[in-house]
């Protein structure tokens, strides 16, 4: 049967090597022609499940399907994947037409046919003008479209990307997400990405799949995984929340009460209060960027809360800057202020402010 559709399905797929289980149970959908990143630490993983789909590992157990088709066992030519690998594997000797050509040799097409269809594959990936060229004769942002247009000219179902940006310079790595993304939408296939950086994970996909240890901890929209982390892991991993250790005090209708070190009376609404209970540790998260910085105790009603804290140090960031407080407790407690708003009036380090927030900009995690 042959494949028609990118749409991938992990059923209880696990992974071990010798004592070793790289890959614990996992379950998930991609939908077909959606862009998916895998974002974890080294050794989560979050590689051997890409290489998995590819073709180039068997599972331990359990089922990968590709347009409805259960393809472990198969050679990744019958999956219709391709494999975009790291190191980007150019052939030295040749040059950027017969590299993105050589699959298509290797299938037994004319020279005529394979390089018309190169040329027209290295048109889409905009880098027509380096085709004679040999591979050392490019740059690493050049060298990646080269290996992109390979993967991509045997019409895949599936394009796997193996931390495709992590030998490029920051400036080229955000050009070339916007590359990767304008490709994507153009072939309009499944690509599933593999990084260990949050900021790419983020910009580039529909589904960011969080992993640690060989379970996926949260796989959601990028928003959702960013601003609604299921728990304190995937919070402290994305980044840009403050996660503290409460106790709750008390449960009051659509809003419960917690008490923490150095904080007290803070409100905070939830969704299924019946679920919580007083005396019951949570983790609770607020956005840094949602926190206001005040040097005398703000009047805003009574849907804010409030902790007293000392500046203890300062980093711009360009369009914010970092202010970091004392820690409350012992976890670490940062704010980002908007560039123009704190320099208007400048806070110094050793300043004695109050953090704010409004109540629902709180998140009590799982």
């Amino acid at each position: 049967m042959a494949i028609e559709k990118g749409d991938i399905e992990l059923a209880g797929v696990y992974k071990r090597f010798g004592d070793f289980t790289a890959v614990d149970g996992v379950n998930l959908r991609i939908p077909d022609g959606a862009y998916c990143c895998f974002l974890g630490p080294s050794g989560c993983g979050k590689t051997t499940i890409l290489r998995m789909i590819a073709g180039h590992e068997d599972p331990t157990g359990g089922e990968i399907l590709i347009g409805g088709q259960n393809v472990v066992g198969l050679p990744p030519v019958a999956r219709r994947t391709a494999m975009m690998f790291q190191s980007y594997a150019l052939f030295p000797h040749l040059s950027v037409r017969d590299n993105v050509a050589f699959a298509l040799r290797v299938r037994g097409m004319s020279r005529a046919d394979r390089y018309r269809v190169a040329d027209a594959m290295l048109e889409r990936v905009r880098i027509t003008e380096l085709a004679n060229r040999l591979p050392g004769q490019l740059s690493g942002g050049q060298q990646q479209r080269v290996a992109l247009a390979r993967a991509a000219i045997t019409e895949p179902k599936v394009l796997l990307l193996d931390e495709p940006l992590s030998a490029l310079d920051e400036q080229l790595r955000i050009q070339m997400r916007t590359e990767l993304r304008r490709m994507q939408r153009d072939l309009g296939i499944t690509f599933v990405h593999v990084t260990h950086t949050q900021l790419e994970a983020i910009a580039l996909a529909d589904v960011v799949v969080v992993m640690e240890k060989g379970k996926i901890r949260q796989a959601a929209r990028a928003r959702d995984v960013y601003a609604r982390p299921r728990d304190r892991y995937v919070a402290e991993f994305l980044g840009g929340q403050n996660v503290f250790r409460c106790r709750v005090e008390s449960v009051n209708g659509r809003s419960v009460v917690v008490s923490g070190v150095d904080m007290s009376g803070i409100e905070v609404p939830v969704e299924a209060p019946g679920r919580i209970a007083s005396g019951q540790n949570v983790d609770l998260a607020i956005r840094r960027d949602d926190i206001r910085l005040h040097r005398t105790p703000p009047s805003q009603g009574a849907d804010w809360n409030s902790i007293g804290a000392r500046i203890q140090a300062i980093e711009y960031q360009g369009a914010f800057v970092k202010v970091i407080m004392e820690n409350v407790g012992d976890t670490e407690f940062v704010v980002y202020v908007p560039e123009r708003e704190f320099f208007e009036e400048p806070f110094e380090v050793g300043e004695s402010v109050v953090a704010s927030w409004h109540a629902e900009r709180a998140l009590l995690l799982a």
